[in-house]
């Protein structure tokens, strides 16, 4: 039975909304947004002993109770007192200094709900730019870190890794730029190139056959074009036409698909539209004028369509697009207003999920908690947005939802997996 969300569960001020940051988004560009949620929830104890294909879950001890113990910081820059060292680079000045500053706190609730693990995090501002990422990730790794968060822009990903790759240790990033993944260097992420892999799967198991795609030309398209490719090839279904726009103006590239997306006699029984907030309404309503009609050819979105404002739009009816679950985040937004009287931006939740991962591997694998075999097990592990796993190339995967649009709101038609298929199926 589908699960509806209206736009009040997805982004009133009463209540959750997905939302997007560039950095460390769901998938997109840039400018987080606030959330409110609802009440905690109970939280399952971590897995000692894991089932296969089964991650384990990251989830604190089912006696850590949220919001009512002290502030973890023994000292500036400081959160525990552990044997273990992990630094956290993220902009606490600067560029990002409210979405650094938004992690920090969200670090800081992980490790109160894990009672005080045998973890020190040495917190690094990196000023916004890539020679204070540098300077943050040497120094903490001088002062003893083994494994490095952060930072969230890619350029300072790309600069933090430099010392951590000499110092031959790994980096946990929160960038949603693909081009600086790299062995050694995983991304905590929401990747668009897992949300198209995750629609286009869904689109062919439920029987379409044949895509079309409108791509805007800027590097969000770049990044999505590639893999959309990749994905509907590798699920032996069919590519009728791809055409690019200059965003803004869609029309010229609406008329060249013709007749493979409007008429009775449409080509396409699927159309790709990764499209932003800000862009879609227009690309809407030229598909609408052009006579596309969404009853005949499903239109199929990446998380950037995660908007309330998007639901009501004539041309997405029907239209589905994946995103993480929204539970988990709900869940995570009210602890964290409890415990510091804010709501947290979206990309908060990886840093909690870092510090959570770090806890969890650091009291089951020992010496080898941070080691590339451990963080890349194939397993996955399980967080705040569902199950996750790092690939050697140092891209992620994750368990994602489908949504579909119907009459002001979007319902989850196929939820988020709990296992994550093998790599490369």
């Amino acid at each position: 039975m589908a699960r509806h969300l209206s736009p009040r569960a997805f982004g009133t001020r009463a209540a959750l909304a997905l939302v997007l940051a560039l950095a460390g988004c769901v998938g997109g560009p840039d400018e987080p947004r606030t959330v409110r949620s609802a009440a905690p929830p109970p939280r399952a104890e971590l897995a000692q002993d894991l089932a296969p294909n089964l991650a384990p879950n990251l989830a604190p001890p089912a006696d850590a109770v949220p919001g009512l113990t002290p502030a973890a910081a023994s000292a500036p820059g400081r959160i525990g007192k552990g044997s273990v060292k992990v630094a956290l680079v993220v902009p606490l000045s600067g560029q990002g200094a409210s979405l650094g500053a938004a992690m920090r706190n969200a670090a800081e609730l992980a490790m109160e709900e894990y009672q005080q693990p045998d973890l020190q995090i040495l917190v690094r501002d990196d000023r916004g730019a890539p020679d204070g990422a540098r300077e943050a990730a040497s120094g903490a790794i001088a002062e003893g870190a083994e494994l490095v968060l952060g930072p969230l822009f890619a350029a300072n990903v790309s600069a933090a890794s430099v010392p951590a790759r000499a110092a031959g240790k790994p980096v946990i990033a929160f960038s949603t730029d693909a081009s600086v993944a790299a062995p050694g260097t995983y991304l905590l992420s929401f990747l668009p190139q897992a949300e198209v892999d995750r629609i286009v799967e869904e689109s062919v198991s439920g029987g379409r056959r044949s895509f079309a795609a409108l791509i805007p030309e800027n590097a969000y398209g770049n990044a999505v074009e590639a893999q959309f490719r990749e994905a509907v090839a590798r699920k032996g279904a069919r590519l009728v036409g791809i055409e690019r726009y200059v965003p803004g103006a869609s029309e010229p590239a609406i008329a060249r698909l013709g007749g493979l997306i409007t008429g009775a006699g449409a080509q396409a029984d699927t159309l790709f539209l990764p499209e932003t907030a800000e862009g879609l309404p227009a690309v809407a309503a030229a598909l609408t004028k052009a006579g596309f009609a969404p009853s005949r050819i499903r239109p199929i979105g990446t998380a950037v369509w995660n908007e309330p404002r998007l639901f009501a739009l004539p041309a997405l009816q029907g239209g589905r697009f994946a995103a993480p679950d929204a539970g988990g985040f709900g869940n995570f937004a009210g602890r964290y207003q409890a415990r510091f009287g804010t709501s947290p931006p979206r990309v908060a939740s990886l840093a909690y999920d870092a510090v959570s991962l770090t806890a969890a591997l650091a009291r089951q694998y020992g010496t080898q908690r941070f080691a590339d075999a451990t963080l890349t097990k194939s397993a996955g592990f399980s967080g705040i947005d569902g199950t996750f796993r790092f690939r050697p190339d140092g891209l992620s995967d994750r368990a994602l939802a489908v949504y579909e649009i119907r009459n002001n709101s979007a319902s989850v038609v196929s939820p988020a997996p709990r296992a994550l298929a093998k790599p490369g199926t």
